[in-house]
């Protein structure tokens, strides 16, 4: 492959132009972890537990998610007793699917370089330690 070609087909290869914003952000991150898990949906407390919120912090979060349609949130009871669900949406949990196939590339581009850079550095080692044994 020519360095033209090459170049071209590797532009823009790191831009990960899949990372959604929306949900990249660590708070979202976890509630929409935790409620994938969860497909029955977790109440408030328990994802204020999971996630180490405070409840204007999740309660933030939980607007934005919803306003975005990717979450939906339901109340029950009364007074004192009221409870808020939070469910993962049709389109949440599809949108959040496609985000972890480009994590898992993330994921597998990092692993590879690692590999990559541990060959050569062994490469490296091994010629450096001939020349040294040449120059003795």
């Amino acid at each position: 492959m020519n360095s033209e070609r090459k170049s071209s087909a590797e532009s823009g290869r790191y831009a990960y132009r899949g990372l959604d914003r929306m949900l990249h952000e660590k708070a979202r991150l976890g509630i929409l972890t935790s409620l994938m898990a969860n497909p029955e949906g977790l109440l408030f407390a328990d994802l204020k537990t999971l996630c180490q919120l405070t409840d204007g912090n999740l309660s933030r979060h939980l607007q934005v998610l919803q306003e975005a349609g990717l979450v939906a949130i339901r109340k029950g009871g009364s007074g004192r007793h009221s409870q808020t669900l939070s469910v993962l949406t049709a389109e949440g949990r599809e949108r959040f699917q496609a985000y972890l196939v480009v994590l898992e590339g993330i994921v597998q581009d990092a692993a590879a370089s690692e590999k990559h850079r541990q060959q050569h550095q062994t490469e490296s080692s091994r010629l450096a330690t001939d020349w040294v044994s040449v120059r003795s």
